[in-house]
């Protein structure tokens, strides 16, 4: 007794909530009873009656369930109805912005990826190789050009000349009949090293004036013998502690360390702005003139009046103290110039 006292307790609460429910059960499990019991006992006629009224009562709890399910949900469907979906169109708009958003980041760490530093001098050799093939154009901007005197200017012409196209090449550099200048970049490179470097010598106020004059004689040289050479030369009265070296294809900055250089690829945030630095920077330079290359010819092997009639037609005066010897290392530093890196 006490079992089924605590059950119907149980199932009260329930039946209490369902009641239609409950009672569609009852009456279901009522008339199947009676469906299944004798004639004898429940005339037949008895039991047709019972089953369609019970039926009919049956339909009518369930379309009472129907309708008080629906007044349930009414409050709900209107909920939903007025705060998510209204609030819809304006987070498909939020979600808009965040693709675009994720889109511009993915696009800036791609550009990221493409900057890289370069730890080693084979590295470096190998990057500026590759940014020496084919390339139609060639930026430099650094202290003397040594490295472009040695390896990139001669194998950028000769590549040219294979393929008959036309090169253009923009150089500026520190302005050999600038002392201080020249004192101040030769004072920097040999604060970090004063021991020789890969071409045998120490730097000296007197190496990077003709290092800078070397740079100027072999521009001439070069432009006099390939005809689809556009070549200029800037000067500038400011030294920098970087080494540009842009291509079409990628940006190289080295600094005075070998074995660590920087790179970029064309169409990188990065390259494109450095194209630009070095495009203002050389029109701020003073330009040699470079049109003036048919007035003094130069021989295979500059001779020492050539060499010396050349800077004063472009008004880029040797200093008087310079004798035969002086002229000729400066244009052995312009045509057999040593590769500063010793690759």
């Amino acid at each position: 007794m006490t079992r089924f006292t605590a059950a119907l307790k149980r199932v009260t609460p329930w039946a209490a909530q369902n009641a239609d429910g409950a009672i569609a059960l009852v009456l279901a499990v009522v008339i199947g009873v009676l469906g299944i019991m004798p004639n004898e006992v429940v005339p037949t006629e008895v039991q047709t009656q019972l089953v369609n009224a019970a039926t009919l009562v049956i339909m009518a709890l369930v379309a009472t369930a129907l309708l008080r399910d629906r007044v349930r949900q009414a409050p709900l469907e209107k909920t939903v109805t007025s705060g998510a979906l209204a609030e819809l169109p304006a987070r498909l708009a939020r979600l808009d912005e965040i693709e675009t958003l994720a889109n511009s980041t993915r696009k800036a760490l791609d550009a990221l990826q493409l900057v890289r530093v370069l730890a080693s001098k084979h590295e470096i050799a190998q990057s500026h190789a590759e940014a020496r093939r084919d390339t139609p154009r060639w930026s430099f901007k650094g202290g003397t050009g040594t490295y472009l005197r040695a390896v990139t200017l001669p194998e950028c012409v000769a590549a040219a000349r294979r393929d008959k196209r036309h090169l253009t090449v923009r150089v500026e550099i520190i302005d050999p009949t600038d002392v201080e200048v020249c004192e101040t970049y030769a004072h920097y490179r040999r604060s970090l090293s004063d021991s020789p470097d890969a071409t045998g010598e120490t730097w000296t106020t007197d190496r990077a004036r003709k290092e800078s004059y070397a740079t100027i004689l072999a521009a001439f040289w070069h432009r006099q013998r390939y005809g689809l050479l556009d070549i200029g030369v800037g000067l500038s009265s400011t030294m920098t502690t970087f080494r540009w070296d842009l291509s079409a294809t990628r940006l190289i900055m080295t600094v005075e360390d070998p074995n660590m250089a920087m790179t970029a690829l064309a169409g990188t945030f990065y390259y494109e702005n450095c194209d630009t630095e070095l495009r203002l920077s050389f029109e701020q330079a003073r330009q040699v003139p470079l049109e003036a290359y048919k007035k003094v010819p130069l021989s295979d092997e500059p001779t020492i009046e050539e060499v010396q009639e050349l800077f004063e037609r472009i008004e880029v005066p040797l200093p008087k103290a310079y004798n035969g010897r002086d002229v000729v290392d400066i244009a052995r530093k312009a045509l057999r110039a040593v590769d500063p890196y010793g690759s």
